[in-house]
């Protein structure tokens, strides 16, 4: 009865399994997806990121020899702060992207944690093992049928034996008592 219940439980562990991996399987593919987009992202901004350098060392490379060539030293210098401005603003975005990356970094390494517990419970393996429990619950069940069976049989025959024992017995009270009889008669004849 406990192998039954083992099996039962087994039965329902593998069905919860495979429940928990249809539920949880679509929010993984979808942060999958969402980190993938903002690694792209990143890799994007990066690009950006460098071509905004690139531009922005071009301008100022540009700013200083139109400063050395202009008298006009308050337009490159409202030219420089706009640039600054705009070289921090990126700087603020990137920072803003790469910790939203981080979060998206944290939250899939919480994703793989779950995923891998969920794969601990590995429903091949526990089918292999439910079949075997089987199989040596049916090995078992057959054994006990046949070892009920000869019980049965060895007490049918040993209630026979006792049956003959006590004719036997009677048989010889009644032959003792027979002998017995003759005997005071042998004794009286002589």
């Amino acid at each position: 009865m406990s192998d039954t219940l083992s099996l039962n439980k087994l039965e329902k562990l593998i069905e919860l399994e495979t429940q928990l991996r249809d539920e949880y399987q679509q929010q993984i593919d979808k942060k999958d997806a969402a980190i993938a987009e903002l690694t792209q992202d990143k890799a994007a901004m990066e690009s950006k990121m460098a071509e905004l350098e690139k531009t922005i060392s071009t301008q100022l490379a540009t700013i200083k020899d139109m400063s050395g060539k202009s008298n006009d030293t308050q337009a490159l210098e409202q030219r420089n702060r706009e640039l600054h401005n705009r070289s921090e603003n990126m700087k603020e975005e990137v920072a803003v992207a790469k910790s939203r990356l981080k979060a998206l970094q944290k939250d899939l390494a919480e994703e793989r944690t779950e995923l891998a517990e969920l794969k601990k419970f590995d429903p091949q393996r526990l089918r292999k093992n439910l079949d075997a429990s089987k199989k040596k619950l049916a090995e078992k069940t057959t054994a006990a049928d046949k070892l009920q069976k000869s019980l049965s049989q060895a007490r049918s025959e040993n209630s026979q034996l006792e049956l003959k024992i006590k004719e036997l017995e009677a048989q010889l009270e009644k032959s003792t008592d027979q002998q017995v009889d003759q005997a005071p008669e042998k004794q009286e004849a002589a």
